[in-house]
């Protein structure tokens, strides 16, 4: 391990942790540009390094973009990434107030802590907490996306039951094309633009940018309410909050964690479970989804420890985490390195030296995030209305063509924006309907392969209901469901007494 650590502090792994935390912020920060395609684009330029160096670069760019995704969300409420759509539900209220600076200076502090937890449990409990990894099966995974959807009530704000029926929404809309399972094309309405379904990245663009850009045309204020004096960044204050709330930083670092080591849940999953416990144990609970920072640092601080925890399947059992995480095992089988058991003693040298890389480039997270926020912070409020419009145009068409080159996608980001903006007047919330949209593929997934394993061994009922992990998962889900109900009544309570 001593080799491991000199060897991660090499001028050359330093300057390429450097380089592939500020890529990966300014691609993650861009909407459309995600985590996934910035690890993808820039895999063949590690192809000539050498297994360790090339690792550490991709660890970075992973770790950089994952917190990128948290600047457009506050400033512009657009999340640049999948992971970063709870940062939206207080962040781009704190920036309406004129906090923006402020939120995202909590985003880095509570990535960077987020981060280190998540790298610290790759580093000291990857054998051990990936065999958890394998406790989990089809059925798991659906009551775990049915987990997921059954949060969305606890978090909405406002109407729980609009909040339930914008995810049911989504999830219609992630039926839409080939079948995971069959290949049956459906609800196409027999047009060539649904034929491939309706892509994650492209809907979440048109549902949370374009209202916004709708609204800005619209309304004659400014974007954001700045009052008082521009500050570059806050983090004495930033810093006093996020120690006032270190139970809420901690607790959701972990559940980032484990939800990064069960493979195929990823960062938008721990951020919305995270988000939703720490709603859940907050006094001040009816402040979040008005600019609460506690919302910020859950999300942000879980959406980060999912990079380390992801790499724990991916790295003991071959079984990538997350799409992020397939990227990095494919540059893996070029570098000729075998992942599995055996890694951590036939070659050792590297695995441990990449886990020491990831660490340095999490903190490097800090300089080069305060810095970079700075001038985003400052650049969004200094463009005015008229250049910054047409400019967040062109970036979502652009970031809807570039997933796949294809126009269809330019076609449907446009579509649900409209739909969007549409519910939106309505009092419906996006983040409900894109969480259904990326939750709809895996329980889909999840219920068809439970139903063919219980059909096929004449046992379906106890397939779905009789294996103990998922008898707690769904525990809490009806815990979940009740708790808007149980919280209404207690304040009904109140009110008489």
């Amino acid at each position: 391990m001593l080799d491991a650590v000199i060897t991660a502090f090499s001028l050359q792994n330093l300057l390429l942790a450097l380089v592939g935390v500020v890529a990966g912020t300014v691609i993650g920060a861009l909407p459309g540009l995600t985590a996934t395609m910035a690890v993808a684009v820039l895999v063949p330029f590690t192809f000539t390094m050498e297994s360790a160096p090339a690792l550490i670069m991709l660890g970075a760019i992973y770790t950089g973009a994952i917190y990128g995704g948290a600047y457009s969300a506050i400033l512009l409420n657009t999340p640049g990434t999948p992971s970063a759509v709870a940062t939206t539900f207080d962040g781009y209220p704190m920036a309406k107030r004129g906090d923006g600076d402020l939120a995202i200076t909590l985003s880095c502090i509570a990535s960077v802590f987020g981060g280190l937890v998540g790298a610290m449990a790759l580093l000291l409990l990857a054998p051990p907490l990936a065999t958890v990894a394998l406790a989990f099966g089809p059925i798991e995974y659906f009551w775990l996306t049915i987990l997921g959807l059954t949060l969305v009530s606890a978090l909405s704000a406002g109407d729980s039951l609009k909040g339930v029926v914008g995810a049911c929404v989504g999830l219609m809309m992630s039926m839409i094309g080939s079948a995971i399972i069959g290949g049956d094309i459906r609800y196409t309405l027999d047009t060539q633009v649904l034929q491939s379904g309706i892509s994650i990245v492209p809907a979440m663009i048109g549902l949370f940018c374009i209202p916004v850009l709708i609204d800005l045309v619209a309304s004659k204020e400014e974007h954001l309410n700045i009052t008082g004096k521009v500050s570059s960044f806050r983090l004495r204050e930033a810093i006093a909050i996020s120690l006032a709330n270190k139970v809420n930083l901690t607790r959701s670092s972990v559940i980032g964690t484990i939800i990064g080591i069960l493979p195929g849940a990823g960062g938008a999953i721990a951020a919305l479970i995270a988000y939703s416990e720490a709603r859940r144990s907050s006094k001040d609970f009816n402040s979040f989804g008005k600019g609460n920072p506690s919302g910020i640092i859950a999300s942000e601080s879980s959406n980060n420890a999912t990079v380390g925890g992801g790499f724990i399947p991916t790295l003991v059992l071959g079984i990538p985490g997350t799409p992020v995480d397939a990227v990095v095992l494919g540059a893996l089988l070029v570098q000729g390195v075998k992942t599995g058991p055996s890694l951590f003693t036939e070659q050792s040298s590297i695995v441990y030296t990449f886990m020491f890389g990831l660490i340095i480039a999490t903190l490097l997270m800090l300089p080069v995030g305060l810095v970079l926020g700075r001038y985003a912070y400052r650049s969004i409020i200094s463009v005015p209305k008229a250049m910054l419009v047409p400019a967040i145009a062109l970036l979502t068409v652009i970031g809807s063509y570039a997933i796949s080159n294809d126009i269809n996608d330019v076609f449907i980001m446009l579509g649900t924006g409209v739909i969007g903006w549409v519910l939106a007047n309505f009092g419906f919330s996006p983040a409900p309907i894109v969480l259904g949209l990326i939750l709809g593929p895996l329980a889909e997934q999840g219920f068809v392969q439970a139903w063919m394993i219980g059909s096929a061994s004449q046992n379906l009922f106890g397939m779905f209901f009789g294996r103990p992990i998922s008898i707690a998962i769904i525990f809490v889900s009806i815990l979940t469901l009740m708790y808007p109900i149980l919280v209404r009544r207690k304040e009904l309570k109140r009110r008489e007494h």
